[in-house]
């Protein structure tokens, strides 16, 4: 007798325009990839709505800024929570998936981040520096950013945005997750072209430095990713913490490290079937 394949529900946008970024391309590959063991439903997450209840699992993938669909997004997010929805990632992160409030935490808990703060009282959390950058809180790809002075900082119009200095940094990293164990890294070495990638290899105190961030959220199946940048001082600094749908640069891995991610994320998929269902 045959075995019944589960089915996913994969959410995705393949018309989304990134720069330097081919989501429809991941994201065909890899429902190319998952195909071998569940059953597909195909569709952009404003349209899931008829097909949550009839899957095994959810998952919310290459969809672009969700505050482009925000009405939508609030609303899927409510049915997750109020219909018990299996979805992957699992929607209680602390990181992105609740906008950006997560920087200004941990700034306030001493992690190494990039320094944030949300009000004028807090401007003393931030060194001095002769440009500051000021960005939406629930913003993602850059939309909204503004470069200010420290003077303008005084006169910001706080409602919904967040501050941060500009930091001197020889090149940004990021560190990709399932679940909590890190898959790879890559790094772009070249400041000026965030999205040309390399793959980088971690020394056992980059690992650590990624680590505590996984530790810190609340995400119990899914895919993370730490974006982080290395100062001129040779530290680390979190830039994002993305735990909702982060763009993996599958293209730019060998072979064998992408044949191995999408075993682990096969298996990792059935691990969050398997844990819903028992």
């Amino acid at each position: 007798m045959p075995v019944t394949k589960p089915t996913l529900l994969y959410l995705t946008d393949l018309y989304f325009e990134a720069k330097g970024r081919r989501y429809y391309e991941e994201d065909l590959y890899l429902t190319g990839r998952l195909r071998e063991d569940f059953n597909l439903v195909l569709c952009h997450p404003c349209d899931s709505q008829p097909f949550e209840q009839s899957v095994d699992l959810i998952v919310f993938r290459n969809t672009g800024p969700v505050l482009q669909y925000q009405a939508y997004f609030t609303a899927f997010v409510e049915r997750v929570a109020a219909q018990k929805l299996r979805t992957y990632n699992t929607m209680t992160g602390r990181g992105d998936q609740a906008g950006k409030g997560y920087l200004m935490a941990l700034t306030q808990q001493d992690y190494p981040v990039i320094p944030s703060i949300e009000q004028a009282a807090d401007l003393f959390r931030l060194p001095p520096a002769e440009r500051y950058m000021v960005k939406p809180k629930d913003g993602a790809d850059s939309i909204g950013l503004r470069v200010v002075s420290r003077a303008e900082l005084a006169t910001l119009d706080w409602q919904g945005q967040l501050a941060q200095p500009f930091i001197d940094f020889r090149y940004e990293v990021s560190f990709y997750y399932i679940d909590q164990q890190l898959q790879y890294a890559l790094y772009a070495p070249d400041t000026r072209q965030r999205w040309q990638l390399e793959e980088y290899d971690p020394t056992p105190a980059d690992i650590a430095f990624a680590n505590q961030f996984i530790a810190w959220n609340t995400v119990a199946h899914g895919i993370q990713r730490v974006d982080a940048c290395r100062t001129a001082q040779g530290d680390l600094l979190l830039v994002e913490l993305e735990d909702l749908n982060p763009y993996l640069s599958l293209d730019l891995l060998s072979p064998a490290r992408r044949e191995a991610f999408v075993r682990s994320f096969k298996h990792s998929l059935h691990s969050a079937i398997s844990a819903k269902t028992r």
